[in-house]
C-alpha cells in the first residue's frame, strides 16, 4: 500500500522526536547515585585538606580520614581567630623553642623546613598539622592546645624531638622516629625509603643552616 505524502511527513517527524523522548526519559541506575553519595564526603575532605592545608592529596584517598577531619576542624577554629591577629615571625619562634628545650641550634628549624616548608597552616595527607607537622595524638601527648598556633606547635615539636634525642642518643635515630614513629626505630634508621630520605634531607638542611653565612654565599 502506497503511503500518502502527509502520512509520510508525519512518520518522519515522529522518527525525529523518538530519540529525544528516549533521551529525556533516561534515568541513572540506582547504584550510580549510591556511589556518588558515598564518595562525596571522601572527596570533600581530601579537597578541603588540599586547599586549606596547601598540600597534595588524592581526592579519593580513603586513608587517615579521621585524622584529616580532625585537622580540618582544628584549622577552621584557629583561622577564625588568627585571621584578625596574625602570627609572630616563625624564625624567632623557632630559635626560642630550640633554646627552651635545649636542642642543637637550627635542628628544629631544619626539621620544620622539611616537614612543612615553614608553612604555619600546613596539613599533610595524613592529617599532620602546623609547621612541625604534629599528628593529633602526638599534639595531645605534647600538650599542644592549638596545633596551628606556631608558638604552641613549635614548642610541641621541640618537646617531642628533645624526648626522642634523649631516648635514642643520636640525632639521625631521633629524626627517623619523628618521621616513622618510635615503634619502627630499633637501633638504626629503618629501611623505609621515605624515612631514609627524610633523615637525609633534614641532616642536609641542618648542615647548611649551621654554616656561616659567608661560607654559604661563597658556595653559591
Amino acid at each position: 500500500m502506497r503511503m500518502s505524502t502527509s502520512n509520510f511527513l508525519r512518520a518522519g517527524r515522529l522518527a525525529v522526536r523518538l530519540p529525544a523522548v528516549k533521551k529525556s526519559g533516561a534515568k541513572c541506575p540506582w547504584w550510580v547515585w549510591l556511589l556518588v553519595a558515598s564518595l562525596a564526603p571522601l572527596v570533600t575532605v581530601n579537597l578541603a585538606v588540599a586547599v586549606c592545608g596547601r598540600t597534595v592529596v588524592f581526592p579519593l584517598s580513603p586513608f587517615y580520614l579521621r585524622q584529616k577531619t580532625h585537622a580540618l576542624a582544628v584549622y577552621l577554629k584557629h583561622r577564625s581567630v588568627c585571621v584578625w591577629s596574625g602570627h609572630e615571625p616563625l624564625d624567632q619562634l623557632l630559635a626560642a623553642s630550640e633554646r627552651r628545650h635545649k636542642l642543637p641550634r637550627h635542628l628544629l628549624e631544619a626539621l620544620v623546613m622539611v616537614e612543612s616548608g615553614k608553612q604555619t597552616h600546613r596539613i599533610s595527607r595524613t592529617g599532620a598539622m602546623g609547621p612541625a607537622q604534629l599528628m593529633p595524638a602526638t599534639a595531645q601527648d605534647m600538650q599542644v592546645v592549638d596545633p596551628f598556633d606556631p608558638e604552641d606547635n613549635l614548642n610541641g615539636g621541640a618537646r617531642y624531638l628533645a624526648w626522642l634525642i634523649k631516648r635514642y642518643h643520636k640525632v639521625p635515630l631521633a629524626l627517623a622516629a619523628y618521621n616513622a614513629g618510635p615503634g619502627n626505630v630499633k637501633g638504626h634508621v629503618p629501611k623505609i625509603g621515605e624515612t631514609q630520605e627524610y633523615v637525609r634531607r633534614v641532616l642536609l638542611a641542618y648542615s647548611d643552616l649551621r654554616e656561616p653565612a659567608a661560607t654559604r654565599v661563597a658556595k653559591r
